[in-house]
């Protein structure tokens, strides 16, 4: 293992190294890890920093150390989704459809309360940096911005524009989601950028301090997002089952 790695220590690195293998499936749920002295022959590092590791992500939930019983990685229901590098390393493992519309239905709790808010605070500045976000946008449908890094902005710039710290510290939270989330529904519906004219909708009516119109907005685009993942599972619930499947239940 290299001495830094992206900035990180040897502890962080081997904290992402096994969070990433553990939510990729190398090491299953209710499964045991390897013991610390295993790893640290396999990793390289000392037991000081693999114990550390261990402490950090049993802190986020992954895994559960104990005596007689080693080290065992946790059922799902136990991880902290709500940590970013969490929910990073299961989206870079390859989300399910069912966990894209589970995080489309808390985003709808979410932002759509939270437009109504930075409607109702109509926080000058930070409405403006919402507008700001929306310029990029427009630039990425003209070929002049990234689209994924306009729209995350738009919705955490709306977190922020709340004045609500509860709300602006779920910012980390929804942006690591959003990066995959956008690319999926946007893969569905066959194009590369949001819809502007939605966005413009839910920015025109916090700019104008019209809190159910902020909500609807809101609630619009996200529902829209919502039936997107509803019907292509509904697709694949209809798609016949691959041969060897079939074969498997004659």
């Amino acid at each position: 293992m290299d001495r830094q790695n992206n900035g990180r220590n040897l502890t962080q690195q081997l904290v992402h190294t096994l969070g990433a293998e553990i939510a990729g499936g190398r090491y299953r749920c209710g499964e045991g890890l390897p013991s610390e002295a295993v790893l640290c022959e396999e990793y390289g590092i000392s037991r000081s920093a693999t114990r550390e590791a261990i402490k950090m992500l049993t802190a986020k939930g992954l895994v559960s150390s104990r005596p007689r019983q080693g080290i065992r990685v946790q059922q799902r229901e136990q991880w902290n989704l709500f940590d970013p590098d969490v929910l990073d390393w299961i989206l870079r493992s390859g989300p399910s459809l069912e966990m894209l519309r589970e995080f489309l239905q808390l985003r709808m709790a979410i932002e759509n309360d939270a437009a109504a808010l930075a409607a109702s605070c109509r926080d000058i500045g930070k409405v403006m940096e919402i507008g700001l976000a929306l310029q990029r946008m427009k630039e990425a449908e003209e070929g002049f911005s990234d689209p994924v890094e306009a729209d995350i902005a738009f919705h955490i710039n709306i977190l922020n524009a709340t004045n609500n710290p509860f709300y602006i510290q779920l910012g980390s939270f929804i942006e690591t989601a959003l990066r995959v989330s956008i690319r999926f529904t946007n893969r569905i519906k066959g194009v590369e950028t949001a819809s502007y004219a939605n966005h413009r909708k839910l920015f025109d009516a916090i700019d104008r301090g019209d809190t159910e119109g902020a909500r609807s907005a809101s609630a619009t685009m996200q529902a829209e997002a919502l039936a997107l993942i509803e019907s292509e599972l509904a697709a694949r619930a209809l798609a016949p089952a691959p041969a060897e499947e079939m074969a498997g239940t004659a």
